[in-house]
């Protein structure tokens, strides 16, 4: 999606022209009595939180706007009196839209080298850690509580409660968080999920520290996860539902 789309950037202007207007004067509270008062400033807050955003943007990859411009040019497009020609504007925008791109782009690029590095080096030393075992693919994990239950082949789906950090501890994803389990098949998740797994018996709970290549790999998972992200899970395997054997072509059915 573009930062700028021509249909909202005049309108998303009005939050900026309010935070103005509130610089110079203080802002009498609104008045939000009937239905449809309350509707106008939710469309306005919806409005100033799209700005927001799009403005925080900008900064982060060091392309600030001046905002006393951007409310010029609003100001002066409702009153029909701006310098530019449509045309112009669109020609401008659409550049600056790609020069943000090019930016975003190239700090993905930076970032990803950089958590190669630090991926690799915390792989190094947590392998030396007492208690965790590493497979020939190069996953490693700790067992926290071993279950006795079976244990699930690649095409069964499973029943787990999980969470998902990265290297600094960093929650991105939860189902304790959620509140129920997630269930699915093993066999369409990351690779390091897939294998790891299938070490694990009902009622086990692990810890697992995936290598990037078996994770989400140079690309990441946008806009959540980096490219190049060793991610740690604890997984706790409450349920195999088993796959089904396909039917063999001319077998009747057994007698139940």
């Amino acid at each position: 999606m573009k930062f700028f789309k021509p249909t909202l950037v005049a309108v998303a202007l009005l939050a900026v022209a309010g935070c103005q207007e509130g610089a110079k004067e203080e802002a009498k509270a609104p008045v939000l009595e009937a239905e449809v008062q309350k509707q106008a400033y939710g469309l306005g807050a919806s409005i100033g939180m799209y700005m927001q955003r799009n403005l925080e943007e900008h900064e982060r990859l060091g392309l600030a706007l001046e905002k006393d411009l951007i409310v010029r040019g609003f100001v002066d497009s409702i009153n029909d009196k701006s310098v530019m020609e449509q045309e112009e504007i669109t020609t401008l925008l659409t550049k600056l839209d790609e020069t943000m791109k090019a930016k975003q782009q190239e700090i993905a690029v930076q970032e990803a080298e950089a958590s190669l590095a630090t991926g690799q080096k915390f792989l190094e030393d947590n392998a030396k850690k007492e208690g965790v075992m590493v497979t020939e693919s190069g996953i490693q994990y700790v067992v926290l509580v071993e279950g006795e239950g079976d244990k699930p082949a690649a095409t069964d789906t499973v029943k787990v409660h999980y969470k998902g950090t990265f290297l600094n501890g960093e929650t991105f994803d939860s189902s304790y968080d959620r509140g129920e389990p997630a269930v699915f098949p093993l066999n369409r998740v990351i690779r390091g999920w897939t294998e790891g797994v299938q070490l694990m018996s009902v009622g086990s709970k692990f810890k697992f520290t995936i290598p990037s290549d078996l994770a989400y790999g140079p690309n990441g998972n946008p806009p959540r996860i980096p490219g190049n992200s060793v991610l740690e899970f604890e997984i706790e395997l409450l349920e195999i539902q088993k796959s089904e054997p396909a039917p063999q072509v001319g077998t009747a059915p057994a007698d139940k």
